[in-house]
């Protein structure tokens, strides 16, 4: 009896909890939308540990390689920070290099600037029809390609953010190296493969690695054993074609 009575307390205290919790609100996003290539909807659903992470996604063949970007932040499609300087006492915005923020697709979109790296500048940025400010929360974006896709291709998305220290990445794992310092964990790499005869079915995205930790290459370590929290700024990210 007491059994059965602990187990009806259980059911009706999930049922009050599951009742309580709220359903995730995104904030929808269209970029893109006078080209005349095929639509694609990306749904990113925060996790636990979400803080402000910097973006970028973009399209590349069957194969991996890069065709063009999707969306990338604001700030690292223009180049410009809003928190560049602090001479004056506080925080100003202003240009400023951040390679080991989104090395992967820095290196993979393979545009050099004048300074010889592969990060946008405010004289070489992406183009405003592909950048805007970063979502501060789960987002859906629709974005249009530039030509029509047909077959096989693959979507991946590069996040960072800073300050996510863990036992690993530590504060002083390399004390000489600023750029390290503004990355923390490094930067997650996700992917998933797309398919223009499947349209309308949601394709899940997957951690695939990260890239270098202060960005200093654009290559790719497939090992996620030393990451933790960055694995929970997202949730679940899922690829959809119109």
């Amino acid at each position: 009896m007491k059994t059965r009575f602990l187990i009806i307390m259980l059911l009706v205290l999930t049922t009050v909890v599951s009742a309580k919790r709220k359903p995730e609100v995104y904030t929808e996003y269209t970029y893109a939308a006078k080209n005349a290539g095929t639509s694609v909807t990306i749904q990113f659903e925060k996790g636990p540990e979400h803080n402000h992470p910097l973006f970028a996604i973009w399209l590349a063949d069957e194969n991996g390689k890069y065709i063009q970007t999707l969306y990338v932040s604001e700030s690292i499609g223009h180049g410009v920070f809003n928190r560049a300087s602090r001479t004056s006492g506080q925080w100003l915005n202003g240009e400023i290099q951040r390679p080991a923020t989104l090395p992967y697709w820095a290196h993979q979109r393979g545009i050099k600037n004048e300074y010889g790296t592969y990060m946008p500048t405010p004289r070489q940025p992406v183009i405003d029809a592909y950048t805007g400010a970063t979502p501060g929360t789960s987002f859906i974006l629709h974005v249009k390609t530039e030509k029509p896709l047909k077959g096989k291709y693959k979507i991946l998305l590069e996040l960072n953010q800073s300050w996510d220290w863990n036992e690993f990445w530590t504060n002083d794992l390399y004390p000489d190296d600023k750029e390290y310092k503004t990355s923390s964990q490094p930067a997650l790499v996700y992917e998933t493969d797309i398919d223009t005869n499947k349209p309308d079915k949601a394709h899940t995205m997957k951690p695939i690695g990260h890239s270098h930790y202060s960005g200093a290459d654009g290559n790719l370590n497939p090992d996620l054993g030393t990451i933790t929290t960055a694995l929970k700024i997202a949730k679940n990210i899922t690829v959809t074609l119109k």
